[in-house]
């Protein structure tokens, strides 16, 4: 029996469906957030620990690079929300799970973040 399999399988030639690519940055999302609650937690120990603890957690957050992580531990935060929010209505049946309403939600969660994602530039900075 020869089994049918590729010989040479291109990378660049697969694409990934939109919910794919949602339910995969869901996950690499939540992974960020959960590394930055403990980087900020330990900002917030710093803060707490004296008054030069807070002097120093103030200039830590003056820096350019530190507000550029900071947004992007918020942006990561945003989307984990909102399609932690898009998995809930689908399993409480208020959206239907049906492929193409699935990528009609995965593209409403990624405008929706990118939204959220540039006010929160706005706050950082």
């Amino acid at each position: 029996m020869k089994k049918q399999r590729p010989i040479n399988l291109q990378l660049q030639t697969i694409h990934f469906p939109i919910t794919a690519i949602s339910s995969i940055l869901h996950r690499v999302s939540g992974v960020i957030t959960f590394i930055a609650v403990g980087i900020l937690l330990w900002l917030l120990a710093l803060s707490l620990s004296s008054l030069e603890g807070f002097q120093y957690a103030i200039e830590i957050m003056g820096s350019f690079f530190i507000k550029f992580i900071i947004w992007g531990f918020l942006t990561a935060l945003i989307y984990h929300i909102c399609g932690g929010i898009r998995h809930m209505l689908m399993d409480f049946s208020f959206i239907d799970e049906s492929l193409s309403v699935g990528g009609i939600s995965a593209i409403v969660t990624f405008i929706i973040t990118v939204i959220l994602s540039i006010l929160a530039g706005v706050f950082v900075w």
